[in-house]
């Protein structure tokens, strides 16, 4: 079988250029079509995006050339490391936020009392084992102490509030008139004991004079 002569030339030499150009240019289009369908999958994560640009590069070159325009700038290790790095600098910029001075913005640390710049007071000490405390905290985690102040109060209201529905009976059935009567309010006793030296202060400013019995009036002295 004679060879095939392109261009009308038959020359063994010429048909071997141009067969080995044919295969040249038909490994470089498979070659396109798998970098393009690699790249995708680098640089978008919705998997019917990567198949329409491996789709798109089965057309010769053309369509690899569109998606090189048109395909996303990063891979998605570097989008997904610098999220990670946002979010480490973001964590720093909140640390060091809890470590300077709301005042002064000096740098403290997490059991200073006071600023050393500003002599700020910033904690308060617990009166019993006397660490430092936060300002939310409305007991202390290390001995189990009330804070005092606000905080303290806020805890007496909780365990007065458990203490009341604690002693109140299950209400299965509605409480009648003489049972509500029957029943006494619960005291507690460190609001007894706080209260007890206010009583006592505002019965001594009392005039003192004879005790009459409500709704009735004393006789005018005689002339």
């Amino acid at each position: 079988m004679p060879p095939l002569a392109y261009f009308g030339i038959e020359s063994s030499g010429l048909n071997l250029a141009i067969d080995l150009l044919i295969l040249f240019v038909a490994v470089l289009y498979l070659a396109t079509i798998y970098w393009t369908y690699t790249d995708a999958r680098r640089r978008i994560a919705d998997p019917m995006l990567v198949g329409c640009a491996t789709a798109a590069a089965l057309f010769p070159f053309v369509g690899t050339i569109i998606y090189m325009v048109l395909r996303p700038p990063e891979y998605l290790e570097d989008v997904h490391e610098r999220e990670l790095e946002i979010q480490a600098a973001e964590a720093r910029l909140r640390a060091d936020e809890g470590t300077l001075c709301p005042h002064c913005d000096y740098r403290i640390e997490p059991d200073f009392v006071r600023c050393p710049s500003c002599l700020r007071k910033l904690k308060e000490r617990c009166v019993n084992c006397s660490r430092p405390l936060d300002q939310a905290w409305t007991i202390c985690p290390y001995c189990e102490a009330d804070v005092p102040g606000i905080s303290g109060t806020r805890a007496r209201r909780r365990r007065k509030a458990a203490v009341v529905e604690a002693d109140l009976p299950p209400l299965e059935e509605p409480l009648t008139a003489e049972e509500v009567e029957v029943m006494e309010p619960v005291v507690d006793p460190v609001e007894a004991e706080e209260a007890a030296p206010l009583a006592a202060t505002e019965a001594a400013r009392r005039p003192r004079g004879r005790a009459t019995r409500p709704g009735s009036r004393r006789r005018p002295a005689s002339s």
